[in-house]
């Protein structure tokens, strides 16, 4: 539940702001309803540099005071994708997983402007999502207030924010891929070391030629899941399900930044350990299937290179 907020015409909101037109129309909303000065946030996942710059601008021209737009693409990929990887989250729908994943760092983000800027609070989509959003803010910083923007004025696109592209139609011939993975976390394509947005952006144009879709994190999942199935023991892979569950319902509920989930990392670290080697895809059709699997037993601990600046 939001709580209740009245600012006195010196107050500052931060709205999350995901670049349509719906939280646009927000922003004079909330500015009239409040009495207060918005500050639009909008958070990069991966998008289109365009698509934040036009953010940007409408926050500017709808009325926001400030809009920031802040690059968390090297934590998303280091803290969650790669966590939801290891983790099994991506079997079913990569791409809306990769958006709720974003949830808790989009709160984190909020949180951090929201300090900077002086704020007393933070203005959230009543959509999908938003009230995972709200608890994870409300933990973060209880002494935010939480304001929902109408349903009516707010669709809640975060979850299209990490979105990848569908694929198109594939080639007559088909594509070999080796991807290779050190204690669960995939390290290089095709003998070729790289960080893992470069590693993503590589597989996306596979993917997308042949295709596989809607997201490369589905060809990433398929190699995962053939490591684990040649390196867990039985029991461990009928327990990977009920944890996977347990992070599902904290991305859910909004109990991400919680003991339990920290307790749950330390095994998922634990048990990834021997997770590595080098898996051999076939891309055809539309299809990823496995053609070779090489179990490889890891000496040090893993290196999660990710690309900075």
């Amino acid at each position: 539940m939001t709580q209740p907020y009245k600012s006195h015409g010196a107050g500052r909101v931060v709205l999350a702001h995901d670049g349509g037109l719906d939280t646009a129309v927000a922003i004079p909303w909330l500015a009239e309803t409040y009495h207060a000065e918005i500050i639009a946030v909008s958070v990069d996942l991966g998008q289109k540099k365009e698509w934040l710059e036009d953010a940007r601008d409408r926050a500017l021209a709808t009325g926001a005071v400030r809009a920031h737009v802040v690059d968390v693409r090297d934590e998303f990929a280091r803290d969650y994708l790669v966590r939801g990887l290891r983790i099994g989250l991506f079997q079913d729908d990569p791409s809306a997983m990769a958006g709720t994943l974003a949830r808790p760092l989009i709160a984190q983000t909020l949180v951090s402007i929201a300090g900077i800027e002086q704020a007393r609070a933070v203005a959230h989509g009543d959509g999908r999502g938003g009230a995972a959003l709200a608890n994870a803010v409300r933990v973060l910083d209880p002494g935010l207030a939480l304001l929902a923007v109408p349903a009516s004025m707010s669709r809640d696109g975060h979850d299209r924010s990490a979105a990848f592209k569908t694929a198109g139609a594939g080639p007559e011939e088909a594509a070999y891929v080796d991807i290779a993975l050190q204690r669960g976390a995939p390290t290089a394509v095709n003998g070729v070391p790289m960080p893992w947005l470069d590693l993503v952006d590589s597989l996306e144009i596979l993917t997308r030629a042949h295709g596989i879709g809607p997201s490369p994190l589905l060809v990433l999942d398929v190699a995962h899941r053939a490591l684990e199935a040649a390196t867990m023991s039985s029991d461990a892979g009928r327990f990977a399900a009920e944890v996977a569950g347990e992070y599902r319902r904290m991305l859910g509920d909004g109990s991400w930044f919680s003991p339990m989930r920290q307790a749950l990392d330390a095994y998922v670290d634990k048990i990834q350990e021997r997770v590595g080697g080098v898996v051999r895809l076939k891309l055809f059709g539309g299809d990823c299937s496995v053609v070779e699997c090489h179990v490889s037993t890891p000496s040090a601990p893993a290196i999660i290179p990710v690309a900075k600046g």
